[in-house]
């Protein structure tokens, strides 16, 4: 094994400690509870606590595929059956349904691993079976920096330390989507190309053909407190350009030429709705072919927007969470104001959602159509049932096993299969 890629696997063996003293820091520790402030007002009846459903889920069967991977962050289905699986410290794996899962594949672009910055989401083109082209999602170091596992203190403290003329001169790393072809012994990826920076969260192909892309707010380039302003911000570049955003862009990198903002030359032309905090999940409704985006708010806050064209999603100016330290966020708290769009479900207090799917399958026949969010600090599967654009019924399962669900994943088969934060893989079936 190379020296470099040695040092590189023995990083990421201690980085779960790292992570897990990172997440123990004196910001982390100072962090309120949501359950101590009184619950946001909803802006209409059933827009969050929906009751449960009438019917409830079958028992589940859950079985383990695969016990231990590190770190996984997502899972793709190729073709053939088997899996791509993205591990947060810079690996992709082939596994198969008989629990192999093959050493890293060739050619991922280097990766920066510090505080929610990593590699991130994978998927298979839609016509892989002849172009055998992936996608993927990752943080890239600056150039002449190594890659490997940094403190938290690196992205989130000496930036916050900083003036924003300091900041943008910070050669901290870039937020990038890339495509690969994975060669046919499915060992390598080859012309490897960077299609986009500025985003790196995840990735949805829309119906007409284009490819949606969410990313996290870039807090960086414009003046916040720590977790949110301290003040509005009224600078539509900024909003626009720098809080969260989901772009749109072609297979091949070249934007649409009906994007809402090609006629805005200060609004980079690939977004496509912005204001948002830090939107994790992304699944395309297949009863209307909107874009539903599951949303990671701060103290509490947790969304499910609906994207529509050139939306402005409120954040940091609205949201229906506060700051980590039980303060309002700016705008006093606003949960609504005129010119942005409301999220059609919130929880308060958080379920910290990471992935989405909408249910297609024919296995549970009783849950097609309705939306499933993977629940970290909620430890479960929640599964929403969904009439119209409105939430009307919410279930959480597989909270039994107390584990940070992570992603979830349709199968060829209508089986779900579910990522966990301690590395595993579960197949999901109804209990015979």
């Amino acid at each position: 094994m190379h020296i470099r890629r040695f040092a590189l696997v023995l990083a990421h063996l201690l980085a779960v400690i790292a992570l897990g003293a990172a997440m123990s820091s004196p910001v982390r520790a100072q962090m309120a509870k949501p359950e101590d402030y009184p619950a946001p007002k909803p802006a209409f009846p059933g827009q969050t606590n929906a009751p449960a459903p009438a019917k409830k889920s079958p028992p589940l069967n859950v079985e383990t595929i695969i016990p231990r991977f590190n770190a996984p962050w997502s899972l793709a289905f190729m073709p053939n059956g088997k899996m791509l699986v993205a591990e947060r410290y810079g690996f992709i794996r082939v596994a198969t349904m008989d629990g192999f899962y093959s050493a890293p594949i060739a050619g991922v672009p280097d990766t920066k691993i510090v505080a929610a910055e990593s590699l991130h989401d994978v998927v298979v083109d839609p016509d892989f079976a002849k172009n055998r082209l992936i996608y993927f999602t990752y943080f890239a170091p600056p150039p002449g920096e190594e890659p490997g596992v940094w403190p938290i203190e690196v992205f989130y403290g000496n930036v916050w330390k900083a003036s924003v003329a300091e900041r943008r001169t910070m050669r901290v790393g870039e937020e990038r989507l890339a495509r690969g072809r994975l060669s046919e012994d499915e060992k390598r990826l080859e012309n490897v190309q960077v299609l986009l920076d500025g985003v790196n969260r995840r990735i949805a192909f829309a119906p007409d053909g284009t490819m949606f892309v969410t990313g996290a707010d870039r807090f960086r380039f414009y003046e916040p407190g720590y977790d949110g302003t301290d003040h509005e911000i009224t600078d539509p570049d900024v909003l626009r350009n720098f809080t969260g955003r989901v772009v749109r862009i072609n297979r091949d990198g070249s934007i649409p030429k009906d994007n809402p903002f090609l006629s805005q030359p200060t609004v980079l032309p690939e977004t496509y709705s912005y204001g948002h905090r830090d939107p994790e999940g992304a699944a395309i409704n297949p009863a209307t072919g909107q874009l539903w985006v599951i949303e990671h708010g701060p103290l509490g806050g947790d969304e499910v927007n609906i994207i529509k064209p050139g939306g402005n999603y409120g954040w940091p100016n609205v949201s229906y969470g506060r700051r980590y330290n039980g303060d309002l966020l700016a705008g006093k708290g606003a949960t609504a104001k005129e010119g942005t769009e409301q999220p059609v479900y919130f929880w308060y207090p958080d379920i910290a959602p990471c992935a989405a799917i909408f249910y297609t399958g024919d296995m549970f026949p009783e849950w097609k159509g309705n939306l499933f969010v993977a629940g970290m600090y909620a430890r479960s599967l929640i599964r929403l049932v969904v009439e119209g654009n409105r939430v009307v019924a919410e279930e959480r399962l597989l909270h039994d096993l107390n584990q940070r669900i992570r992603d979830v994943v349709q199968g060829p088969d209508g089986a779900l299969y579910i990522l966990t934060d301690d590395g595993r893989l579960l197949r999901v079936t109804p209990k015979k």
